[in-house]
């Protein structure tokens, strides 16, 4: 008994190096392929301009600050700006992540198996995707983590814990704040069936707000003392409030929708997959909560994990079907995995291993095809292009994107002079290292007239040497549009640049400041 503590931190030290070469194996793989001028170059200029002093959310369109911080913190011990430091910055909290959801596998049951270890660690990373969510993944592991911790002994001081974990994770994203919060509101109320020690319901909220205030308080902070900090933070929330979505949709793709007279076999089995990972997250969630409270209600001991999971899948499958694709799958699933993967792991072998290597064969082959290392690979077609002074294999449109915008920047932007990239390319900033004229660096949402007109002002006095409009109908859309979802600022843009006629791409609407007239 007495070496029970020791062999306890030498366990949880071999998940965290069994997470770290994990994660380590996956960064040698396909930290050098691929690269997005999308999404993950949104988070790399938050990052760059936060190395260069400025505040998220109010000097650029953002995240929630943590992620920004967290980012530059590493990328500046390391020296680095670049897309590599960025993707190890990344790595290190997927490390977390990882580490936290292979823990509650492994504290699931008296006597770990590696084996289903491993099973499980290659279920987690299949989902780890898009890398540069991998902050959104880990925070929902975390946040399960968390829960769990307070399930397994619930005094004063873990409801005050479990608070401040909330809240820092509503620091990195304010959706996972309120899904932490739904999760903790379900959890302390199981906590609180036939429950007669302290601390009670009331008493256990209490606590537990406090933890989330002081979790929180940077934020708070921020909006105290940071100029125009708080009037950013404000309209942020507002404007989310105004459109009322929290992402563009698109339609569930129930597994019945598959085109199965029109796709591949392998296609068709993805699509019918993902269908049914996304009722799963329904089903789980709905059943679980049901048998943790039947368990609770007749007193009889059940996971903390799961119990966590149950919690949380709900709110995090809201995640999901907001924008019902495989990367908003992605980064939802874990409570849905992490909750299957505990209650397998209690289960005998002739149940536990069939399911589990089903849910890991299922998870790959949905997800494998979708990651970077793969799909250089299968396609054979990636090519190497200096970015950021990183070697990097990316796809061939990317490359023909990355040399349009060096020619034009060396063109009609030299010497760090200004240039824009709407709505869908924040990434040609970090690029080129420039900073945007605009706020907003990925305008995918209608703005209203009062909006517009600020970011005209921003145009005028940054005179941007070019400006290229991706004129493309996201999702199909045709409302989706720049000159649609933005159209005073379309209007200036036509007023005062002329359109240049050798673009390689109807799509890339090049634009230049017009010549004065002789």
């Amino acid at each position: 008994m007495r070496n029970q503590p020791q062999e306890n931190k030498l366990l949880v030290f071999q998940v965290l190096a069994f997470a770290s070469f994990v994660v380590f194996a996956l960064f040698l793989w396909q930290g050098h392929k691929g690269f997005s001028l999308w999404d993950e170059g949104f988070l790399w200029y938050g990052a760059q301009r936060v190395m260069l002093g400025e505040v998220p959310v109010r000097d650029f369109m953002s995240y929630d600050p943590g992620r920004y911080y967290w980012s530059a913190a590493l990328m500046s011990l390391w020296g680095d700006n670049g897309i590599v430091a960025l993707r190890g910055a990344v790595a290190v909290f997927q490390v977390i992540g990882l580490f936290v959801a292979l823990l509650l596998i492994v504290r699931s049951v008296k006597t770990p198996s590696f084996s289903y270890l491993f099973l499980s660690a290659i279920t987690f990373a299949a989902w780890m995707y898009p890398r540069h969510k991998l902050f959104d993944i880990s925070l929902s592991i975390l946040l399960i983590g968390v829960l769990a911790f307070l399930v397994q002994h619930p005094t004063s001081r873990r409801y005050f814990l479990a608070g401040l974990c909330v809240g820092l994770v509503a620091i990195f994203g304010r959706n996972h704040g309120a899904y932490g919060v739904l999760g903790s509101l379900g959890v302390m109320v199981w906590l609180n069936i036939k429950r007669m020690d302290e601390p009670r319901f009331v008493k256990g909220v209490s606590i537990w707000a406090i933890g989330v205030m002081a979790g929180f308080a940077p934020i708070l902070f921020m909006i105290l003392l940071v100029p125009g900090f708080a009037s950013a933070y404000w309209k942020s929330l507002v404007f989310f409030l105004e459109i009322k979505a929290t992402n563009i949709t698109l339609p569930v793709p129930w597994p019945w929708r598959v085109a199965f007279d029109s796709v591949s076999v392998g296609k068709a089995i993805r699509g019918v997959l993902v269908g049914l990972f996304l009722i799963a997250m329904i089903v789980f969630s709905t059943l679980a909560i049901a048998w943790v409270t039947w368990q609770k209600f007749h007193k009889r001991g059940v996971s903390s994990a799961l119990v966590a999971a149950a919690f949380l899948a709900l709110p995090y499958a809201h995640y999901a079907y907001s924008r019902a694709d495989v990367g908003h799958l992605a980064k939802g699933i874990f409570p849905l995995l992490v909750g299957c993967l505990v209650l397998l792991a209690t289960q005998p072998a002739r149940i536990k291993w069939p399911l589990a290597l089903m849910l890991c064969g299922a998870s790959l082959w949905v997800m494998v095809h979708f990651h970077p290392g793969w799909q250089c690979r299968a396609s054979k077609q990636c090519v190497n292009v200096e970015i950021s002074g990183s070697e990097l294999s990316v796809g061939a449109a990317t490359a023909s994107e990355i040399a349009l915008l060096r020619k034009l920047a060396a063109q009609y932007a030299p010497n760090g002079q200004s240039f824009i990239a709407t709505p869908f390319w924040p990434g040609a900033y970090p690029l080129l290292e420039r900073k945007s004229p605009m706020h907003e660096i990925y305008a995918l949402f209608p703005r209203s007239e009062s909006y517009q007109q600020m970011e005209i002002e921003r145009i005028k006095a940054a005179s941007p040497g070019f400006i290229v409009i991706v004129d493309f109908p996201l999702d199909g859309r045709d409302e989706l549009r720049f000159r649609n979802t933005h159209a005073l600022i379309h209007q200036y843009i036509l007023d005062n640049f002329e359109l240049l006629p050798e673009s390689p791409s109807p799509v890339y609407q090049i634009y230049t400041i017009k010549r004065a007239v002789q």
